[in-house]
């Protein structure tokens, strides 16, 4: 009888594993590295949450306490923090960004090739729209970035595809409608050398971020096409949020030659403990296969002037690993 019990215990434990199996296999998640494209970390009352491209039916949300062990999806609509039908959009979910306005959180988004903005009183959402919409703009945009000024004034950096991904900027209304259409203005397109290896007729800019150090602008770009292994983040500085751009004359920062994984790109920037400014970004499944992309961190500093020089340490890079999963 005792041999049988133990028999029966491992048969009903290798169920147990077989249909958390299924389960993780059924929600498309990662057992151990997560797998999320164009990631972006927010952090809010000492959680990190991280959201990014891996759902055909919107944005899953992962949390961590330590940037090590993250545990997800948790969002409030099956793991999502924002679900088809809450907001615009039926397929194509890329490119989220999380920020805080006013008590409320917001998620700039892409889907269908537009852009539209949900907010949300939770980071955990759901992420709605009152009015069902996609921002402004002409033909197809993506890959949305809103930056608040130190004035207090919006812009909405994107790309637009138009003879190439080409990273524009306008300025977003005070309350988050819609952007000054008559205000788009180009940023910068692919042009130097490592940002077009494979030398391609649409040449591709995009996954911009924003920040302001000591009254000058940075914007952080990825430029060739994802799949290309020499996919890779460079930047640029101007005096002003609408520019000129003057890209930095040693880009890229990140690439494979840095870090040794190929396709290296398309995140954001977040602040951790002590201060510490981290790039969140994906790279290839392997250095054989594109996708599913693996999120990573990496630790980024500033060096002393103006403008300053931003450096990635490969030695902080790290993929993110579940601690465990949740429906």
């Amino acid at each position: 009888m005792k041999k049988l019990l133990i028999i029966f215990c491992c048969v009903l434990s290798a169920l147990s594993s077989l249909a958390l199996s299924k389960n993780l296999e059924r929600h498309n998640l990662p057992v151990d590295t997560i797998c999320l494209a164009d990631p972006t970390v927010f952090k809010d009352n000492g959680m990190y949450y991280l959201y990014g491209t891996g759902s055909p039916d919107g944005f899953w949300v992962y949390q961590s306490v330590d940037l090590k062990n993250w545990s997800g999806p948790v969002g409030k609509r099956n793991g999502h923090a924002l679900l088809k039908g809450d907001s615009y959009g039926t397929k194509g979910f890329w490119a989220p960004q999380i920020f805080k306005q006013k008590g409320k959180y917001y998620m700039a988004y892409t889907a269908d090739e537009h852009i539209a903005i949900a907010e949300s009183d939770s980071p955990l959402g759901p992420f709605t729209q009152k009015v069902i919409k996609a921002i402004s703009g002409t033909g197809k945009q993506i890959d949305p970035y809103v930056f608040r000024d130190t004035d207090g004034s919006l812009y909405l950096y994107h790309v637009r595809l138009q003879e190439g991904n080409r990273i524009f900027v306008a300025r977003l209304k005070s309350d988050l409608s819609d952007i000054e259409e008559n205000t788009a203005k180009e940023c910068i397109s692919a042009e130097a050398p490592w940002e077009n290896t494979e030398k391609v007729k649409w040449p591709v800019a995009e996954g911009p971020t924003v920040m302001k150090r000591d009254g000058l602008y940075y914007l952080f770009y990825s430029a060739n096409d994802f799949r290309n292994i020499d996919y890779a983040v460079g930047y640029a500085t101007a005096s002003s949020p609408m520019g000129p751009w003057v890209k930095y004359e040693k880009n890229p920062i990140l690439n494979r030659a840095l870090i040794g994984q190929n396709g290296t790109g398309h995140g954001d920037f977040f602040t951790g403990n002590s201060n510490q400014l981290y790039y969140v970004f994906h790279t290839h499944h392997t250095n054989n296969s594109v996708g599913k992309r693996k999120t990573a961190i990496i630790k980024a500093t500033f060096t002393n002037g103006k403008p300053a020089v931003s450096i990635m340490d490969k030695n902080s890079f790290q993929f993110l690993e579940l601690k465990h999963a949740t429906k």
